[in-house]
């Protein structure tokens, strides 16, 4: 109990962020009618909250403007009296991802004041007027919200541990968390050298490292990507995205002064650590579900060989399948829809 009490106030700056920037999506989305107002703050909140525990040092010891950082004076000295080293990392990392995601974001143009995620949209039509509401309410505003703060959490359990220097483990998490970025940079590259060549019919000698890509007027007739990282995983990008969150999560979970190390969880109540990227998990499971139904209503026979052909998520399953359908005698014709003339994508 005393371990609650002390680290208790270190949630107050966080919740009252969250609460106001909630009540301003919110609000927005009623005065636009346009509800990917948490979208465009999704970039960003993940890498506040991070640097709010990372930096809490910095931050005065009393409120002194609406919503700017504080620590609030009954913070037990050893959170707040030095930097921790491991919560640092974490933040690079973070930063790393909020730099990724914010220039993905920017040069498809959905920071725009008018976009919105087409997806709302298709919602918008499946279901009656007063549950999308509903539905903008509970999930696009509050729970949406509610996961962008908990994934600063992990940083909370880092500056509530001893400051001390890094081991083999953060060294190793950390490489792997800069390493997912660098791929899931590659996958969103690929993605949007291909939704370019589909709409122009032009291919850009410029393109990134990785995303030079020769595409064909057959991979634009198909109307998703099936090279590159795409014709192992259907989504390399969701995958990059959640293994990246699992690590933040692990980080101060096993090192030297983490809990696991000292005992592996055995029980329901011992996982809870792992909350925030369960539920992040759980969010884009959900979402990759919602996605690929508008996906296989624009192109049944192709996109569902494209999900008999390739994994969702983890390219073993694409080898997995490939040897299901040859063993079926499928495989062939299966791969003359997904990849072309390019069969030897995923051997």
């Amino acid at each position: 109990m005393d371990v609650l009490n002390q680290q208790a106030p270190l949630f107050v700056w966080p919740i009252q962020l969250c609460l106001g920037v909630t009540l301003t999506t919110y609000v927005l989305s009623l005065l636009t009618g346009n509800v990917s107002q948490v979208d465009r703050v999704w970039t960003f909140l993940p890498t506040i909250y991070t640097a709010y525990y990372a930096l809490l040092p910095l931050w005065p010891r009393t409120p002194q403007l609406f919503l700017l950082p504080y620590t609030p004076e009954i913070v037990h000295e050893s959170f707040g009296g030095t930097f921790s080293p491991r919560a640092l990392l974490m933040l690079a990392l973070v930063v790393t991802w909020m730099f990724r995601l914010s220039y993905n974001t920017l040069r498809r143009g959905l920071f725009s004041l008018n976009d919105e995620d087409y997806r709302w949209q298709v919602l918008r039509e499946r279901i009656p007027p007063w549950l999308f509401q509903v539905t903008n309410l509970t999930f696009i505003a509050v729970i949406q919200n509610i996961i962008l703060f908990l994934l600063g959490v992990p940083a909370k359990i880092a500056v509530t541990q001893p400051h001390t220097c890094l081991g083999v483990s953060d060294y190793a998490l950390g490489a792997l968390g800069f390493l997912t970025q660098l791929i899931e940079f590659i996958a969103d590259n690929q993605q949007y050298s291909y939704q370019t060549f589909k709409r122009s019919g032009k291919l850009n000698p410029n393109e990134w490292i990785g995303a030079r890509i020769a595409w064909t007027k057959r991979d634009a007739e198909r109307g998703f990507v099936t090279k590159g990282l795409w014709a192992w995983s259907r989504h390399p990008n969701f995958l990059c995205e959640q293994s990246f969150w699992i690590i933040i999560n692990l980080i101060p979970l096993v090192c030297a002064d983490g809990p696991w190390r000292q005992a592996w969880p055995t029980s329901l109540m011992s996982l809870a650590p792992l909350i925030p990227s369960l539920v992040l998990c759980t969010l884009f499971f959900s979402s990759t579900k919602f996605t690929e139904s508008i996906s296989l209503s624009k192109y049944p026979v192709a996109y569902k060989a494209y999900q008999q052909r390739v994994g969702m998520f983890v390219p073993a399953c694409t080898l997995v399948s490939g040897a299901m359908l040859n063993a079926q005698g499928k495989r062939a014709a299966v791969d003359e829809i997904v990849y072309g003339q390019e069969t030897k994508k995923a051997e």
